[in-house]
């Protein structure tokens, strides 16, 4: 069986024309939702569905999809709180110093010292550039928050399960 990398959450439909509104997990929304484009439907206690894209638009935070052969809100609605994900082989190469978040989570953060940070647990998008938070080892401190910058991340190396950052002074109280 091959994997699968979740790419967004229907949470609701849109319209009756058979739209449904997707929150997004994925930075490449205008590739993965390209007309034609298959997902697959994962809902609790039933078989994955195949889905083939009919349409995709933006609307708000949300991105709109309507599915092949499915016109009307009735068609969709049964897919509410499902999981859209893709195939882990349809993942394409991604240019230099571009990751997947399943990449990036679960690697080992050193300082310019060597010393260990910690574990990125989440990757979160506020705005103009991703942020990486670091889950500390130690019980009861708090989590770092690196922004995933030239200037702080030195070196990402995903095959050693390592990343290098360069802490600037203050980041870390």
């Amino acid at each position: 069986m091959s994997e699968f990398l979740n790419v967004g959450k229907i949470v609701n439909t849109q319209g009756i024309k058979g739209e449904v509104r997707v929150i997004s997990k994925t930075d490449f929304s205008e590739e993965r939702y390209q007309k034609g484009n298959t997902l697959f439907l994962f809902q609790e206690n039933k078989q994955p569905i195949t889905l083939t894209i009919k349409s995709h638009r933006k609307h708000k935070n949300f991105d709109i999809l309507s599915f092949e052969d499915h016109p009307n809100i009735n068609d969709v609605e049964k897919y509410r709180d499902g999981i859209l994900k893709i195939s882990k082989d349809s993942v394409g190469e991604l240019e230099e110093n571009a990751f997947y978040y399943h990449e990036i989570i679960g690697l080992e953060v050193f300082d310019e010292e060597g010393k260990q940070l910690g574990t990125i647990k989440e990757i979160l998008s506020p705005g103009a550039n991703d942020v990486w938070v670091i889950g500390q080892n130690k019980k009861g401190e708090k989590d770092i928050l690196i922004p995933y910058i030239e200037s702080v991340v030195k070196q990402v190396d995903v095959a050693n399960n390592r990343v290098d950052v360069e802490i600037p002074e203050g980041l870390i109280d």
